[in-house]
């Protein structure tokens, strides 16, 4: 039961509510965009785990003359497709489209977190009232349509103030990852791309299909170099939520190709050992859901999960290198090259991207010298290891706070914090 003193407020009476602009058409216009100016897209909010604090798109002046630039601290809310109702805040200042709905907090009345985990407790029913023939949509007047049960504002802070230290703490474990993964490219970069390894000074440059490249490396093709397992067709009756193991698809990964938990099901079906993921092993997206490209040819590392392995879908390919290619070196080549940039481009289709295997296994590049990959990997290693150390602190803490999230904004539980 909630607390005598909590009342149902509407959401413009906790602060400002409104909607993106976005009034050109066709808003995938190019003058629109490559300016100066932050555009958060759907995917964006979909991505983060709460924050937004980067970007992969930009307005022109052309595109910001349509628009409007909310501050930071502003919550975001997706009305529109299929990830409806989804929450996130920005950490920084940025325009955003009329498919997310923005809310600032007036702080007299209302608490930032306290205001977004109270409307994902609601999401279940905005996305009742949202489904329609063509695309689910939540229009602003359905979402002010739903009051939100809230007590006095020090209490929504105090409660707010719990939740959000969980927050911190997740976000800091996403920081150091962040800075993990740009040490490893860096250095691939370094050693593979612009040829600056260790000892180079040492092998002239040779002519190769690709360019001038060090004497003894040689061009090969991905296909000669690993090993690619396609991942299991299955049925919706073959996945559940409790039983069998776990089952890796697409949305899994997300748009930087890392591993979200986030969603994960259960496989029940049938399967041969190729359609397995173990602890360590890479998987590249093969299809993509949007036109925008953001996952297909994505590779990711498959992290610890409760039996420690899962089953693939047919979105995924499972990617092993061949001896003596160290799996660190073959994992940071799909990841900091620019194979997946170049793969992507041929993936097609008028709804959902797909990728034919053979983009990936003709692939070619310069493959260095397996004492030199060897020495990359034993850098880069432990970087991965560490990296895989704080995704599973993260999804811990995401685990704790989602168990005490409907506890706590019911009233059910009480904390303190000094």
């Amino acid at each position: 039961m909630a607390k005598p003193e909590w009342k149902p407020r509407r959401l413009d009476e906790l602060g400002f509510v409104g909607r993106g602009k976005s009034r050109h058409r066709p808003r995938g216009e190019a003058k629109l965009y490559g300016g100066p100016y932050p555009f958060i897209q759907t995917a964006d909010v979909m991505a983060a785990d709460p924050y937004i604090a980067s970007y992969s798109q930009t307005y022109s002046e052309f595109g910001f003359q349509q628009s409007k630039m909310w501050p930071p601290n502003t919550l975001c809310m997706t009305i529109a497709g299929a990830n409806t109702a989804k929450t996130a805040i920005m950490k920084i200042e940025a325009c955003f489209p009329d498919s997310i709905v923005g809310f600032i907090p007036d702080k007299s009345k209302s608490d930032l977190h306290f205001v977004k985990y109270s409307l994902d407790l609601m999401k279940h029913r905005f996305l009742a009232v949202s489904r329609g023939a063509t695309q689910d949509n939540l229009g602003l007047d359905k979402l002010l349509s739903f009051p939100i049960l809230a007590p006095d504002v020090d209490e929504q802070r105090r409660l707010g103030g719990i939740l959000s230290a969980y927050d911190e703490l997740i976000e800091n474990s996403q920081r150091r990852i962040r800075v993990l993964e740009a040490m490893a490219r860096a250095l691939y970069r370094e050693w593979f791309v612009h040829f600056r390894f260790p000892g180079h000074e040492k092998l002239p440059r040779v002519p190769s299909p690709l360019g001038d490249i060090p004497k003894g490396w040689e061009v090969k093709a991905v296909g000669e170099i690993a090993e690619t397992f396609r991942g299991r067709s299955y049925r919706s009756i073959d996945l559940d939520e409790k039983g069998g193991l776990p089952f890796l698809n697409l949305k899994c990964l997300d748009r930087d190709g890392g591993f979200r938990r986030s969603g994960l099901k259960r496989y029940t079906g049938e399967y041969k050992d190729s359609h397995v993921a173990r602890k360590g092993d890479i998987i590249i997206a093969m299809t993509d859901m949007t036109q925008e490209r953001r996952i297909v040819a994505r590779a990711a590392l498959v992290p610890t999960l409760d039996k420690e392995f899962g089953v693939s879908s047919m979105d995924l390919v499972r990617i092993e290198p061949k001896p003596p290619m160290p799996k660190a070196f073959l994992y940071s080549f799909l990841r900091y090259s620019s194979f997946a940039d170049e793969v992507k481009q041929h993936a097609n289709g008028a709804n959902v991207l797909h990728l034919a295997p053979e983009r990936i296994t003709d692939f070619r590049f310069a493959v260095a010298s397996p004492d030199l990959m060897r020495r990359f990997a034993n850098f880069v290693g432990p970087a991965l290891q560490q990296m895989d150390t704080l995704e599973n602190q993260i999804e811990a803490l995401r685990q704790t706070r989602d168990l005490l999230l409907p506890r706590l904004l019911s009233g059910q539980v009480n904390l303190e914090v000094s």
